[in-house]
C-alpha cells in the first residue's frame, strides 16, 4: 500500500479498547456552557478540595457566575484578552471560567517568569485586564504597563483557617522576595480586590453569545526553538473536541464519579486542559495543590482514593526511588499517564517493579490542544507514546518536505484533526510554516521526529532542533540521553550539539551525578561507558558535570537552555 493511503487508513484503529470509536461528534457548545451543564448535572457533588476546603459544583458555578458579571461591569467585552497569572487554586478555575463566560480569551502567565517575560505576554495578547496573585504582583508592576484592570488575589482566601498561616509562609519561602502590595498602595495605584468583587456582585452573568468555531478560548504561549514564545490559537470548539476526544478514548473513566489529583500548573497547556479542564467538564473532583509537594500529594492520593494520577517524567524518575511511594496502593488507580516529555526507558522498568503498574505515556503540544496521542489503557507497547486518539489522523513525513515515510521510517509528525490550533497569533509567517495543505487537506507540523511501526503505534525520537549533525551522522540527543540514564551514578543528563566547522556539531553531555559520586567518577569514566553502549560517532566529545541542570516549567531537561550556554562558550 502507498504509504500515505496507509496512514489514511488508521491502522491504529484495530488496537481501540473495546467500545471506542474512530470519530467523534463533538457538540456545538462553548467551554463555559459545557461547564454549567455539569455544574447544573452535579450540584451538591465536590468540585474543588483545596488543602480541605470544599467547594461543590453549585458554589463554583456561584462564584465564576460572580466574577463573570464584576468582569463584565469593568469593561471586559467579547474579544478581549484577560492574562491570569496565578498559581493552582479556586481563584484560577473561577477567573478562567469568569472570563470566557465574559466573551474574552484567557492568556495564562507562568508565575515563574520575569517582568520581561509577563511584558512580552501582556504586550504581545494585547491583554487589558489582569488577574494576578499578590505575591506576583512585583514582575506586573516593573512591566511598566499600564493595564486597564489589575485584579489581586491571595493565596489564603480559599484555605481553611488553620493552614492559612501555613499556606503563606510555604509560599513566602519560594517568593520570598516578592511583595505584596499594602491596602493604602493598592488604594492609590487603582487595584482591585479579587474577593472585593466576588461579595459585591450577584451571580448574574452577561449573555453574550460565543461562536465555538470562531471565537478564541485561550492564547497558551509556548516556547519557540529561538525568540521570544508564540501563542497558538484555541478556539472554543478546539477545546470541547479535545475533552469529547479523551473522553471517548477512556471509557474507563465514568462521568461524576472520578478524584483526579490535580499538581500539574494549571498555566501550562497538559494541567490547564488534561487536569483541570477535562476534569471539572466530566464532573470530576479535582484535589488542589498549589505546590507539588510530594508528601502531601501521596497522602491525598490515599485519602480521597484518586482513580487518575497525570505526572511528568521527572516526577516518576523521582517517585520510582521514593521512601514513600508504597504508601499509594497504586494498582488501584485507574490511570497513570505521563506526558509533557518522553519517559526514559530506565524510569519505566524501575517503576513496575517498585509498583507493579504501568505508566501510560501520551503525547500532545499546546498546538494540539495538549494531547493528540494516547497510550490504550489495554494494550500498551514499551517504547511508544501510543496512537492517535479518536478524530485524529497523524502521518510521518521528510523533515524538509511533504513526501510521506514508509512504515518504520524516521521523518517529521504531522496531525489533523479538530483539536488542532487555528495558527500563532500575529504570526502569519510561522502559522504558514506550521499548518501546511497537502491534497487540500490542513496539517500540523509537529517538528518532532518519530516512526510509526506496521501496528500504528508512535515512537518518538527527537525534537527536529535537538537533532545533533556530526560529520555527517545523524545524532539523536535522545538517545545519547538513554545511555547516560543507564549508568547507575548518573541521575540527570542533557546532550546538545555545539558547533564546530570541522565535524558540523560535536556532542556535548551535560551530567549530574548522584551526591554520592560526585569526585569520584570522571569525564572520561563517562565517556568510555558510552563508548561500550553506543555506536562512536554517537559518543559525546565533551562531558560537563553540573549540580543540576536548568528545566523547563513543567520540569523537563531544558536542552534549548544548555545549547545557548554550550553556543556562547
Amino acid at each position: 500500500m502507498d504509504p500515505k493511503e496507509f496512514y489514511l487508513s488508521k491502522p491504529w484503529l484495530k488496537y481501540y479498547p473495546k467500545g471506542v470509536p474512530s470519530e467523534v461528534d463533538v457538540p456545538e457548545i462553548s467551554v463555559p456552557a459545557l461547564f454549567d451543564r455539569m455544574a447544573d448535572k452535579y450540584a451538591d457533588k465536590t468540585a474543588l478540595i483545596f488543602y480541605g476546603n470544599k467547594i461543590s459544583y453549585k458554589k463554583l458555578k456561584e462564584l465564576i457566575d460572580r466574577f463573570a458579571a464584576a468582569l463584565a461591569d469593568l469593561g471586559v467585552i467579547k474579544g478581549q484578552t484577560v492574562a491570569l497569572y496565578l498559581l493552582n487554586c479556586p481563584q484560577y478555575v473561577i477567573a478562567y471560567f469568569a472570563a470566557l463566560k465574559a466573551g474574552a480569551k484567557v492568556t495564562p502567565i507562568s508565575p515563574v517568569y520575569t517582568s520581561k517575560e509577563v511584558k512580552h505576554q501582556l504586550e504581545d495578547s494585547e491583554a487589558e485586564t489582569i488577574i494576578c496573585q499578590d505575591i506576583l504582583y512585583d514582575n506586573v508592576e516593573k512591566t511598566g504597563i499600564s493595564l486597564k484592570n489589575v485584579i489581586l488575589t491571595n493565596i489564603a482566601e480559599y484555605l481553611p483557617l488553620l493552614k492559612k498561616q501555613l499556606g503563606k509562609s510555604a509560599l513566602g519561602k519560594i517568593y520570598g522576595e516578592m511583595h505584596v502590595p499594602t491596602p493604602k498602595y493598592m488604594e492609590e495605584a487603582g487595584l482591585l480586590k479579587f474577593q472585593t468583587l466576588i461579595k459585591k456582585y450577584p451571580p448574574r452573568p452577561p449573555k453574550i453569545e460565543i461562536q465555538p468555531r470562531e471565537d478564541i478560548a485561550v492564547l497558551p504561549y509556548t516556547g519557540g526553538t529561538t525568540g521570544l514564545p508564540k501563542a497558538a490559537i484555541l478556539t472554543h470548539h478546539n477545546i470541547v473536541s479535545l475533552q469529547a476526544q479523551t473522553v471517548s478514548f477512556w471509557p474507563i473513566f465514568e462521568e461524576g464519579k472520578e478524584v483526579v489529583i490535580a499538581f500539574l500548573p494549571f498555566f501550562h497547556i497538559y494541567g490547564q486542559v488534561v487536569v483541570m479542564l477535562n476534569g471539572l467538564v466530566q464532573g470530576a473532583t479535582l484535589v488542589l495543590f498549589t505546590t507539588p509537594d510530594i508528601d502531601d500529594i501521596l497522602s491525598a492520593m490515599e485519602r480521597y482514593q484518586a482513580s487518575g494520577f497525570y505526572g511528568v517524567p521527572t516526577l516518576f524518575e523521582y517517585l520510582k526511588d521514593y521512601e514513600k511511594t508504597d504508601r499509594v496502593n497504586w494498582k488501584r488507580l485507574k490511570l497513570i499517564a505521563c506526558g509533557a516529555d518522553t519517559l526514559h526507558e530506565s524510569t519505566i522498568k524501575d517503576w513496575e517493579r517498585r509498583t507493579g503498574t504501568k505508566i501510560l505515556e501520551g503525547y500532545g503540544m499546546t498546538e494540539t490542544t495538549a494531547v493528540s496521542h494516547s497510550t490504550p489503557y489495554d494494550r500498551p507497547k514499551s517504547g511508544s507514546f501510543g496512537v492517535p486518539i479518536p478524530g485524529v489522523t497523524a502521518a510521518v513525513v521528510d523533515a524538509d518536505g511533504t513526501e510521506f515515510k514508509g512504515i518504520d521510517e524516521v521523518g517529521e509528525l504531522i496531525l489533523h484533526g479538530p483539536n488542532m490550533m487555528q495558527g500563532y497569533w500575529k504570526r502569519p509567517e510561522e502559522t504558514k510554516d506550521s499548518i501546511i495543505d497537502i491534497d487540500g487537506k490542513k496539517w500540523l507540523r509537529t517538528g518532532d521526529l518519530v516512526r510509526m511501526d506496521e501496528e500504528g503505534y508512535f515512537h518518538f525520537f527527537d525534537r527536529k532542533r535537538d537533532l545533533i549533525k556530526y560529520k555527517g551522522y545523524s545524532v539523536f540527543a535522545r538517545h545519547v540521553e538513554e545511555v547516560l540514564y543507564r549508568h547507575p551514578q548518573i541521575k540527570a543528563a542533557g546532550v546538545v550539539g555545539v558547533p564546530d566547522p570541522k565535524v558540523g556539531q560535536l556532542i556535548k553531555a551535560y551530567v549530574v551525578l548522584q551526591s554520592d559520586a560526585r569526585g569520584k567518577i570522571s569525564e572520561e569514566e563517562i565517556m568510555e561507558f558510552c563508548r561500550q553502549n553506543l555506536a562512536y560517532y554517537k559518543v559525546p566529545k565533551i562531558i560537563e558535570f553540573r549540580g543540576e541542570l536548568p528545566k523547563t516549567d513543567v520540569g523537563k531537561v531544558s536542552r534549548r537552555e544548555l545549547r545557548e550556554e554550550a553556543e556562547e562558550t
